[in-house]
């Protein structure tokens, strides 16, 4: 084994790597052939040990090979498998080179690694980790400069077990099984261990870094951290101390919920992620907190989705505390975002603590069919150009053609267009929107002339076939007036599509006009809104807090509505006004709109509501008595209030 000095060798137990090559100064590998480099010409570069003392593995940034062509070094192979490829990179300033500046391209044989690449940060050293099965005797790391140079400090392959990654992984959207993931090659985006220090490659058993998860916590109050001094039980079939080492499953970062007023939350991390990527991301858990068995259930989250829900570590474990195992879940590009989330957080099964825990996480960067990890600002691939070249022009033909035809239509359209309406006009408020349609291979898309918006329609076999048959498990949402099914078009447009109750009577089918009742659902919601200060959808709590109007809706039947308002407001309001206003609230969410009240109604009820909490409990009696001068109101639309006389503020009110 090559390194620096005074680098440790990796504590390992049951593993050792059958080479770990380092390129850096004179090429070896430790009982190989020697890694070799080819290229035309090279500069071979040092600066001084202060400028990169503070950084770990130090040793590895102080000298740098320049290349002013396309270079390649050249490792054996001793067994074919997976591995890691680490790159080194820092930046300095070495005679006329300014490495800060250098932009080039580094490649395998089978995988892009980086495109157009230039470090980010010029005044820290950069690590750049893949996971790549290898599947030939020898690995070229190849170097093609973009602007001139290229370079790079050093380059480390060392082999690991077979089976650190699994073939198969759960899932998210939609919820299945993924397989095929010992084939594409993976680059780590985070390594992070809850709770604990940072895990250096000294104290790791494949050399690798833990960084610490303070500063991806997003909520750390409701968060405590934890230690584990005891021995860590390995079970065969699950994690090893090569998944990850002792002291990543000695810590934990736990879900507190004693250290606040309300336990159903959860504890979220949060990471800068590109989101043209598909992800594999591990979850690590390690019960270092129960004090026997079936105590600890929770469940974890990718972002919006449910990784796994009421995770049982007991059971998971074969009935024995303090043993690793771990999760490995699949989120596709379709569904990937800038912002990665990670949430662990309480189950709702009877009896269980509110509680959770997670000991490590890792993030790893999914590449298919060659394709860079990285997306560069483009000259560094001439056969990518040539593509795009011939692309770009056969789409300006295209457009030629098109614009051709669209002349040659247009007296035709015309002509046909003021004696073809394809639908009836679309009645909105009382406000007509003419409107014409135009056919598509899915159906026929309405274009509203009120305001520019625009609406489709599509024959139902299209909204079966782009729902999987209104599969259940795409369930996305549910309403009033029925489910909302995420859909995915021919075309690969994703779509949410609501399939109607017809027991709701409401909407465009029934009367082509939006019906009063469908805002006064809307409006429902708005109050809850107000009352809680939390958006109507929230996918980063726990499932049954998600939809703010099914959660409201509860803690109303409870007779608990007062559970969930603003903190900032909940002293201040009366209980007899609350109480009103959760009963009309409850009215506006019903599930059919003939339950629900008309709009006048929830007008007087919201007056009540405001009387109730302006009434002054020291005056016993109607001090003054103000008429009424309002116009009277229709008695179907009045309020249905106890008939006694009753005063507030001094003005004397009698309800019907």
């Amino acid at each position: 084994m090559m390194g620096p000095s005074g680098r440790k060798k990796p504590r390992v137990a049951t593993f050792i790597p059958r080479a770990r090559q380092l390129a850096r100064g004179p090429l070896s590998a430790d009982g190989a052939s020697p890694v070799t480099v080819s290229t035309s010409q090279e500069i071979l570069a040092g600066t001084s040990a202060n400028g990169v003392a503070s950084f770990p593995n130090s040793a590895l940034y102080q000298t740098a090979r320049i290349f002013n062509g396309p270079s390649s070094y050249t490792f054996p192979i001793q067994k074919q498998g997976r591995h890691f490829v680490r790159l080194y990179f820092f930046p300095f300033v070495y005679q006329s080179y300014d490495l800060s500046l250098a932009k080039f391209t580094v490649s395998t044989q089978d995988v892009l690694l980086l495109n157009d690449f230039q470090q980010p940060d010029k005044t820290a050293p950069l690590l750049k980790e893949y996971s790549l099965n290898i599947a030939r005797d020898q690995l070229v790391i190849s170097f093609k400069p973009s602007n001139g140079i290229a370079f790079i400090n050093a380059i480390e392959v060392v082999s690991v077990p077979d089976d650190l990654i699994g073939d198969t992984a759960q899932m998210d959207n939609p919820m299945q099984q993924y397989r095929g993931l010992t084939t594409p090659p993976l680059e780590t985006v985070y390594r992070v261990n809850m709770g604990g220090p940072k895990v250096t490659p000294d104290n790791d058993t494949l050399s690798r870094t833990w960084v610490t998860d303070q500063s991806y916590l997003l909520n750390p109050d409701v968060t405590k951290k934890v230690a584990y001094g005891k021995k860590i039980t390995y079970k065969k079939g699950g994690a090893t101390d090569l998944t990850a080492p002792d002291i990543v499953y000695g810590t934990a970062t736990e879900l507190a919920a004693t250290n606040t007023s309300n336990a159903l939350f959860n504890m979220t991390w949060q990471f800068d992620v590109d989101a043209s990527f598909s992800y594999l991301i591990r979850f690590h858990f390690c019960d270092i907190v129960s004090k026997a068995l079936n105590q600890l259930y929770f469940n974890a989250y990718v972002g919006a989705f449910s990784a796994q829900s009421n995770i049982d570590l007991s059971s998971q474990s074969e009935n024995q505390l303090a043993a690793p195992v771990y999760l490995d879940v699949v989120l596709s590009s379709n569904d990937a975002s800038s912002k990665l989330s990670i949430s662990i957080g309480p189950t709702t099964l009877n009896n269980a603590l509110p509680d959770g825990i997670l000991n490590g996480l890792e993030v790893m960067k999914m590449s298919t069919g060659g394709s860079a990890f990285t997306v560069g600002s483009g000259g560094g691939n001439k056969n990518l150009g040539v593509i795009l070249g011939s692309v770009l022009g056969a789409v300006g033909l295209l457009i030629i053609g098109l614009v051709f035809i669209l002349i040659c239509c247009r007296r035709k359209k015309t002509l046909e267009k003021q004696h073809s309406k394809t639908w009836m006009p679309f009645s909105i408020n009382g406000l007509t929107s003419l409107s014409t349609g135009s056919r598509t291979s899915y159906g026929t898309t309405l274009t509203s002339g009120l305001n520019g918006s625009y609406g489709y329609r599509f024959a139902f076999n299209v909204l079966q076939e782009a729902t999987n048959n209104f599969d259940e498990n795409w369930v996305i949402g549910v309403g009033g007036f029925g489910k909302v099914y995420k859909g995915v078009l021919r075309d690969e447009t994703k779509v949410a599509v609501k399939r109607g109750n017809p027991k709701s009577q409401q909407g465009l089918n029934e009367r082509q006009q939006l019906t009063e009742k469908s805002d006064v659902y809307s409006f429902g919601v708005v109050l809850l809104e107000v009352l809680c200060a939390r958006p109507v959808i929230d996918p980063t709590l726990p499932r049954e807090m998600v939809n703010l109007a099914e959660w409201g809706m509860k803690w109303q039947k409870r007779g608990e509505l007062q559970q969930i308002v603003d903190q900032r407001i909940s002293g201040t309001i009366r209980p007899d006004s609350l109480r009103k206003f959760g009963e009309t609230v409850e009215k506006c969410l019903a599930d059919y709109g003939v339950e629900r009240p008309s709009m006048g109604d929830v007008l007087w009820n919201l007056e009540y509501v405001l009387q109730l909490q302006d009434a002054d409990s020291t005056v016993s009696g109607c001090k003054q008595h103000e008429p009424d001068n309002r116009p009277p109101i229709p008695s179907s639309e009045r309020v249905r209030r106890p008939r006694e006389h009753q005063c507030y503020n001094g003005r004397s009110w009698s309800f019907e």
